[in-house]
């Protein structure tokens, strides 16, 4: 098991004071702090092999092209992958969910086809589908959410999966509920019928063991925030027979076989997906931060979320002026709550006052918000540097922001 005060020193930022007192993180659903190896990693990219990959043929271009490459297949094998071939590095979740929008369902996908979703996605994996449903006459439906959030209408699921649907795309864990979809059961159940499945794994991938043949999923996408690595670099993957059918959907350097003033050819993937200078030092902060986990030991973070998770909804839901939102059991490493009479935001902003960072507002879930009555909510998520004393004081902290506001 994890010892979480041990793991605590090997990220800087947390041995800080906020407002006079201790720094409680408990925001990391929006994302994550950086262990030092992942910090030193960065640091050594641009002291020592800052160059650009892949064109050059210089000492540096080779080590960066290189390091670059290697953290492309440290992807492989942290989701088990069959190939590195099938890693696409982006931007992030958002990215990659846009790509296979304007690639593969652009090209695939035609007017009266229906996109299936579900009703606790993140704006990421809903907006995306609603420009293209607008651009190609397609139609958008949902999977609903049971009351206060506590599961999906898994019945509802079965008799939704039906032609003319050609999508499925899900989340797996939910970032304002912490809802765990059976993710592999989703995939097995859309592939019977012949439809693609996209996974969007931003909440599970560095919380969780990820194993993309036995999900048997089309699409998988995450971010290296959310799981200890740099910001504004993710990962798209796709089966290999999927992604070579593709078209790109950025054009510009790096993706070219051969270009002529009338028409281009391109590299073959994942090369095609990366129009341009690509976010090489990013690439290789994710692979480090990929090692740090793995020595950890996904399971055991994930054992451990759960158990802040059970510990936290035991504890505050001893306070009879909040109302949680999401699973009473099996819920990954957030809560979310609705305090009676206060705004998520005011809850947010005294909690800052006394050193305890939250996340309020509606968590880029603003259909499933108005689903459940509520403009907003405040949501504590935890990672693996996080501890039961920390949820104890985030108890202590809501009881003197409700003492505040019945005076």
């Amino acid at each position: 098991m994890i010892n979480a005060e041990q793991l605590r020193n090997d990220f800087p930022i947390l041995h800080q004071q906020v407002n006079g007192r201790p720094l409680v993180y408990l925001d990391n659903a929006a994302t994550t702090q950086k262990p030092l190896s992942v910090i030193e990693t960065l640091d050594h990219y641009y002291r020592k092999d800052n160059s650009n990959v892949h064109r050059g043929l210089h000492e540096l271009s080779n080590r960066a092209t290189e390091a670059y490459e290697h953290a492309r297949r440290r992807t492989a094998q942290f989701i088990n992958a069959a190939s590195a071939d099938e890693i696409v590095f982006t931007r992030g979740t958002t990215e990659g969910i846009n790509l296979v929008a304007n690639s593969w369902a652009f090209d695939n996908l035609k007017p009266g086809d229906e996109i299936l979703l579900t009703e606790v996605e993140h704006h990421s994996n809903l907006v995306p589908w609603q420009l293209l449903a607008q651009r190609k006459g397609l139609k958008l439906r949902f999977v609903p959410a049971l009351a206060n959030g506590e599961s999906l209408d898994l019945a509802a699921l079965d008799s939704l999966l039906a032609p003319p649907v050609k999508l499925f795309a899900f989340v797996h864990i939910s970032n304002t509920l912490g809802l765990i979809n059976d993710a592999k059961q989703f995939c097995a159940l859309a592939k019977s019928r012949g439809i693609t499945t996209l996974i969007d794994a931003a909440q599970s991938s560095g919380h969780r063991p990820l194993d993309v043949r036995d999900l048997d999923c089309d699409f998988l996408v995450f971010s290296g925030h959310k799981m200890a690595g740099p910001t504004g670099i993710g990962i798209l993957y796709g089966r290999a027979e999927l992604l070579e059918k593709m078209s790109p959907w950025h054009g510009g350097g790096e993706m070219i076989a051969a270009a002529n003033y009338e028409s281009s050819t391109y590299k073959p993937a994942p090369h095609k997906f990366e129009a341009g200078t690509p976010n090489i030092a990013d690439a290789i902060g994710l692979g480090a931060a990929m090692d740090y986990l793995d020595k950890i030991g996904r399971d055991n973070i994930a054992k451990h979320d759960m158990e802040l998770a059970a510990y936290a909804y035991e504890k505050l839901s001893q306070l009879d002026f909040l109302r949680i939102l999401g699973p009473k059991t099996n819920r990954a490493g957030l809560i979310t709550f609705v305090m009676d009479g206060v705004h998520a935001h005011d809850v947010v902003e005294i909690a800052n006052t006394y050193g305890v960072a939250l996340r309020g507002g509606h968590h880029c879930n603003q259909p499933l918000m108005k689903k459940l009555g509520t403009p907003a909510s405040a949501r504590a998520s935890f990672y693996l540097y996080n501890t039961k004393t920390e949820v104890d004081r985030l108890a202590e902290v809501l009881h003197k922001i409700k003492e505040y506001f019945t005076r």
